[in-house]
């Protein structure tokens, strides 16, 4: 059933049931009257028994239309709430859904259903209003008077409240729910910023007006009423001038507020409250009498905002019981509002919890291209326990990194990060990938029995065209070769980290040029529908698919790469997280490379600088020949003096030139201020002063100090 706003507006036959907000206004069936076997009361017994338990309707003053029945009460507030209960449409007031064809009959009054029913809405056989001597038109809504009538539309209309999860649909819901059933228009303010949860608001009160809604004043649909003009009264809400509100401590509207109260504003002191959150002249559009209720809305702990209902002049006016539905009506949206508040902070704690636990962007090492994508399990779940991470390395390597902790929930992020910080670290000292899964296990079994993960560590030398893989009972890797055959690499699994008394074992493969690597986790290719294996067969078949689209010379784009894979994903695929991490190897050319070791002897910084120069030479970069020349022998001089072993050079030639000297000695260096008496202490204050970048990291057997240089900006770099 379709949700629409409700109203207990009654369009006469024919008329077309939709007004322009796209309200579905009804007639609801009346309930047959029950048959007594006494004549004597029977017109008493026909109105107990037509609501059980409810108060005799009082006779309607002169000029007013009664109210109407309860059947007709009770299916205008059920369907304020779009017919999600569904329990009550189409019964009569005893709920067997006898006597419906009462209200279907001509409307000339003639069946006793309908006598019955003009009399109790105030009209005579005829069909004339006293009032008036006309008919009751449809489009003045009739108010309500009965105990239980307020008590369904209480109900109704907190229940459709109440299904809001943010806060644009809280405030929607009450005021979908309020017009026109309840008043004719409504302004909803709220407090800028919304407090969240037991934080203290600093600053002034201010209200903002969040959303308003009124019954249209005109409507253009063939066939349904339109009500005529009021000349003397503007239209509610067009003159509203005051959008943003600072209540003033000790003001007449600060004192409404703290009242939590809702009230009517034909006092003095509600006038000026009024008048206060409209702004000046806005108290023309205003109805007068009791026409206008002024609500706070107050959460938990303080007040949120502000609610105003109105009601045009030519309706009746609200009566004190109004207050209590208004006062309703505020709580539950209160309530609503601070829950949404919530549910939001909660959300955006999620999401930066998981954007800081995920590498904001990807590094650009030599010799390879990345990409990557996440997705969480559910909107509902936004973090989990996938990550992903490229490490550059000394040498020009890079480490490849993907994981999935067990589950997806803050815990998991939390060990999750955990475990992505020690793979940092035991990458940066250089370990074998079998010796980095081996540290992360220990380290899991430390942050607990239970935390059990996977993963796959990947090392790809770009000078070497090799890639060396451990994995820890993570799916296998897939690489899409340059003429789009696609295989899944032969890894050792593993034990997952975290079971603890186990070896892992890497393998080394090739890595050739133009060649890409997948790493996932396995929500990319599992799920209920299909096992692991089922959907890495998908996954390879889709990679050849796409690569034949690009030609056997060209590999596919490594972004739309990417999308393509996730767009094999199905209605049904997503059941947990995806990381998903694609490597492009484009290598380093031997040609591109030169490799030497030196004696640690003091005629090593002469040697290094000799073959330097050979190499610029050779690649057509003489004029990079001085700045090399100087930055190799001030780190090559520095490595001599403390090494007992021999001193490692190696130059590649890419979009920069890179200079990377080993020596056996774990220290790092660091750059100082060189006194005018010192000899030595000004090398790495010139690496720092000429170099484009520069380096230094720790390994296993000792340390690699680098530089790099731009290729047009070497002289002006030596300048």
């Amino acid at each position: 059933m379709t949700e629409q706003p409700t109203s207990f507006e009654r369009p006469q036959a024919g008329a077309d049931p939709t007004d322009t907000r796209g309200a579905l206004l009804r007639s609801p069936a009346a309930s047959a009257l029950p048959q007594q076997s006494r004549a004597a009361g029977s017109e008493h017994s026909q109105s107990a028994s037509a609501e059980p338990g409810a108060h005799r309707p009082r006779p309607a003053p002169e000029g007013i239309p009664a109210q109407p029945d309860a059947a007709a009460m009770t299916a205008e507030a059920e369907s304020a709430e779009g017919g999600a209960s569904g329990d009550g449409a189409g019964k009569g007031e005893d709920g067997t859904g006898k006597g419906g064809s009462a209200d279907h009959g001509t409307g000339d009054g003639a069946s006793p259903g309908g006598r019955d029913r003009r009399a109790r809405r105030g009209l005579p056989p005829g069909g004339k209003e006293r009032r008036t001597g006309r008919g009751l038109p449809p489009g003045r809504p009739s108010p309500m008077r009965r105990d239980g009538d307020r008590l369904r539309f209480v109900g109704a209309a907190t229940r459709r409240i109440a299904r809001g999860m943010d806060l644009d649909e809280i405030v929607m819901g009450l005021c979908r729910a309020t017009v026109p059933t309840f008043s004719d228009a409504i302004l909803v303010y709220l407090r800028e910023p919304l407090p969240v949860g037991d934080e203290r608001p600093t600053g002034p009160l201010v209200l903002r007006l969040r959303r308003s809604d009124r019954i249209p004043s005109e409507r253009d649909t063939d066939g349904v009423y339109v009500p005529p003009p009021v000349p003397e009264q503007p239209a509610e809400l067009s003159v509203v001038t005051n959008e943003l509100c600072e209540v003033r401590p000790g003001s007449a509207l600060g004192e409404v507020l703290r009242g939590v109260r809702p009230v009517f504003t034909d006092t003095a002191s509600a006038q000026v409250a009024l008048t206060e959150l409209l702004g000046e002249g806005s108290e023309l559009a205003v109805p007068d009498g009791q026409r206008t209720i002024l609500a706070p809305l107050r959460g938990r702990r303080r007040v949120i905002g502000a609610a105003l209902f109105l009601r045009r002049p030519e309706r009746h006016p609200f009566e004190p019981d109004d207050l209590l539905v208004a006062a309703q009506l505020a709580t539950h949206s209160a309530l609503g509002i601070d829950k949404a508040v919530l549910y939001g902070r909660e959300a955006y704690i999620a999401d930066e919890l998981q954007r800081t636990m995920l590498p904001e962007t990807l590094p650009h090492p030599t010799g390879v291209r990345l990409a990557s994508r996440y997705l969480p399990a559910a909107e509902t779940a936004r973090v989990g326990g996938d990550w992903y991470d490229a490490i550059p390395l000394p040498g020009s390597r890079v480490a490849l990194v993907v994981g999935d902790v067990m589950g997806h929930s803050m815990t998991s992020a939390a060990i999750m990060g955990q475990l992505r910080t020690t793979a940092q670290t035991l990458a940066g000292l250089d370990l074998p990938p079998q010796e980095v899964l081996h540290h992360l296990d220990e380290q899991a079994q430390r942050l607990g029995t239970d935390r059990m993960a996977t993963c796959m560590y990947a090392v790809y030398d770009p000078v070497a065209h090799r890639i060396t893989i451990a994995n820890a009972g993570h799916p296998p890797p897939v690489l899409l070769h340059l003429g789009g055959r696609s295989e899944v690499l032969r890894v050792p699994a593993g034990a997952p980290i975290g079971v603890g008394g186990v070896d892992f074992e890497a393998v080394e493969l090739d890595a050739p040029a133009g060649a890409t690597l997948l790493l996932y986790t396995d929500g990319l290719v599992e799920s209920r529908l299909r096992d692991v294996w089922t959907g890495i067969e998908q996954l390879r078949e889709r990679l050849s698919a796409t690569a034949q689209l690009t030609g056997p010379d060209h590999p596919p784009p490594l972004e739309a790469l990417c999308d393509e894979i996730l767009d094999m994903l199905g209605p049904g695929d997503r059941d947990d997280d995806i990381a998903l991490l694609a490597a492009r190897f484009d290598g380093i050319a031997p040609s591109d490379a030169a490799y030497w070791s030196l004696e640690p002897e003091d005629s090593a910084p002469g040697q290094a600088r000799r073959l330097a120069r050979q190499a610029l030479v050779r690649w057509g970069l003489e004029e990079l020949t001085d700045s090399v020349e100087l930055l190799v022998s001030e780190v090559v001089t520095n490595a001599v003096r403390y090494a007992s072993r021999p001193v490692t050079l190696r130059l590649l030639r890419t979009d920069v030139l890179r200079c990377e000297v080993g020596d056996d000695v774990p220290q790092l260096p660091r750059m100082r201020q060189a006194r005018a008496t010192d000899e030595g202490g000004r090398g790495l204050y010139l690496v720092n002063k000429l170099a484009r970048r520069w380096g230094a990291t720790r390994l296993s057997t000792g340390k690699v100090v680098w530089f790099e240089l731009n290729h047009s900006a070497g002289n002006d770099q030596a300048r």
